[in-house]
């Protein structure tokens, strides 16, 4: 007796994972639709049918989203970076309204945290802020992808991946503060914080920020920038390299506000002023920064709406809609550190 296809049979002639035929099968929106066509057209040759018991199965709802924190070096014991406290109580919100409980843990990156959750009908998809190293992450975002579990992340958009991201318009920020120095007339920019696609939002804002620099026929100094976490402690060290390296500089692009508080806090110890002698701005506006000395100028992050967006876009994963990568704008908070 022919034994009956499976999704796997399906997978083998498509040529993609079993989790791909998954998600192409129910109309999933991270399957494009040459894929999605293969993939129906082999499960209709194939007279496959969907096994209704095991789809009811997975389709059981917790009526939990689960939020994965990762953890990031801090000052205190929280470990979760502050820019992410503003949006964790906006995302508690959302939740709520929705009708939604809300289970908060951190990411447990040496393991296969993804099965703790959604696999286990904990939650019926997660929410992810926060990565470390992205290269590294990558791979861990693959496995989410290839267990067909519903996610969204705050950050940059990933467009090698089908995932869906909401994070803010990283380029136009970085291209945003920068122009504000210029109209300051200053001349002469370092940037600290990593250029890399280790980094993609400090990247973005790099690369905005010498987009800007070209636009006004300004030198963008690769030998002025110099790699920093989103710490204070790294944005000191950076800044003291700076400093030590002699080269002149009249204003400091802190990828993160931590690290442009950090840097402040190295320009001051070697007798700099700010703003006289350097300008200094930054980019999130965490509430610290508004009480530094002088007040930071920074791009802010509408962390409400990025709670909101990470909720709504999560559910509508849920309800098997589309839903794409959203970003969105900054807004530019002027204070002291550049000058009046």
């Amino acid at each position: 007796m022919k034994s009956k296809p499976t999704s796997f049979d399906i997978a083998y002639r498509a040529g993609v994972s079993q989790s791909t035929v998954s998600r192409a099968l129910r109309n999933s929106p991270l399957v494009n639709e040459e894929t999605r066509l293969k993939v129906q057209a082999i499960a209709k040759e194939l007279n496959y049918k969907v096994d209704k018991n095991a789809s009811n199965l997975r389709s059981q709802q917790s009526g939990t989203l689960a939020l994965l924190l990762f953890e990031d070096p801090t000052n205190d014991d929280s470990l979760i970076n502050p820019f992410f406290l503003s949006m964790l109580g906006s995302i508690t919100r959302a939740c709520s309204d929705k009708g939604y409980d809300l289970l908060v843990s951190f990411q447990q990156m040496n393991n296969d945290w993804h099965a703790e959750f959604e696999d286990t009908n904990k939650a019926d998809g997660i929410i992810l802020l926060g990565y470390g190293d992205f290269v590294d992450y990558e791979e861990k975002l693959q496995q989410l992808i290839e267990q067909d579990t519903r996610f969204v992340r705050w950050g940059a958009e990933v467009k090698q991946l089908p995932i869906v991201s909401v994070g803010c318009d990283n380029f136009h920020g970085g291209y945003q503060v920068t122009e504000h120095l210029i109209r300051k007339d200053r001349k002469s920019f370092a940037f600290i914080g990593e250029a890399s696609s280790h980094a993609p939002e400090f990247f973005d804002r790099y690369l905005g920020h010498s987009k800007a620099l070209k636009d006004n026929n300004l030198l963008v100094d690769e030998s002025l920038q110099f790699d920093a976490i989103s710490t204070e402690e790294s944005g000191y060290l950076a800044a003291e390299k700076l400093i030590t390296s002699g080269q002149p500089f009249d204003a400091l692009f802190g990828a993160s506000d931590l690290i442009a508080i950090g840097a402040m806090r190295a320009l001051q110890s070697h007798g700099y002023n700010v703003p006289d002698d350097v300008a200094v701005i930054g980019f999130d506006d965490i509430p610290m920064a508004s009480f530094t000395f002088p007040p930071l100028t920074t791009a802010k992050q509408n962390t409400k709406l990025a709670g909101e967006l990470l909720v709504d876009s999560l559910l509508k994963l849920i309800n098997g809609e589309e839903v794409s990568t959203t970003l969105m704008p900054t807004s530019l908070i002027v204070r002291k550190s550049c000058g009046s």
